[in-house]
């Protein structure tokens, strides 16, 4: 669970608290010109574009109803629940979501198909009014969200996984070559940030 989040408080109080829990920054970094992740000792970038944005928007109301960490076992997890309930129309969070469920395939393959399994029977906030859900107390959501219920990993959810690890490994080489691509843009964001 995200320390720190009162089930009681709106989910725009718990995105407060999520953000300065996590030093990120007040607006939650949506308008930097890059975005960075940790894999391990690397960092990379990819440009924070506006699908991205708008995803990532959603993205982090998710971490706070579902108190999945931030860390990458955190990030796989979350990754993973939202593929099994589903990104709708946002692309950057389905790539984004699939490219780091693969790496949880990998390192953490038990709570990883958790994770789907329990995305596949409960819903998320991807195509949520976003006003309108920050407006609302978190344990309201999490009631909403069908994630007061307890899940278990059916043997379906396993054959779906399993399907979805090629669809996975297509798009993590997309964002690994986006990140390549880009790479003497965001390095030199990087350099300026530490210089």
């Amino acid at each position: 669970m995200t320390a720190g989040v009162e089930p009681r408080r709106t989910l725009a109080e718990g995105l407060a608290t999520y953000f300065a829990e996590n030093g990120f920054p007040p607006d939650g970094g949506y308008g930097a010109r890059w975005a960075f992740a940790r894999l391990g000792p690397v960092r990379t970038g990819l440009p924070n574009t506006g699908a991205r944005r708008r995803a990532a928007r959603y993205h982090d109301l998710n971490h706070v109803v579902t108190g999945y960490a931030t860390d990458l076992r955190g990030e796989v997890e979350i990754s993973a629940w939202e593929v099994g309930s589903g990104c709708r129309r946002f692309w950057a969070a389905w790539l984004l979501g699939l490219s780091a469920m693969l790496v949880g395939a990998t390192r953490w393959p038990g709570a990883t198909v958790r994770s789907f399994a329990r995305g596949r029977q409960t819903r998320n906030l991807y195509g949520w009014d976003y006003r309108v859900a920050l407006d609302t107390p978190v344990a309201e959501l999490r009631e909403a969200l069908g994630l007061t219920q307890a899940t278990s990993v059916r043997p379906g959810d396993i054959v779906r996984f399993v399907a979805w690890l090629p669809v996975a490994a297509a798009a993590s080489v997309v964002i690994g070559l986006a990140s390549i691509v880009t790479a003497p843009w965001w390095l030199r964001a990087e350099v300026h940030r530490y210089g």
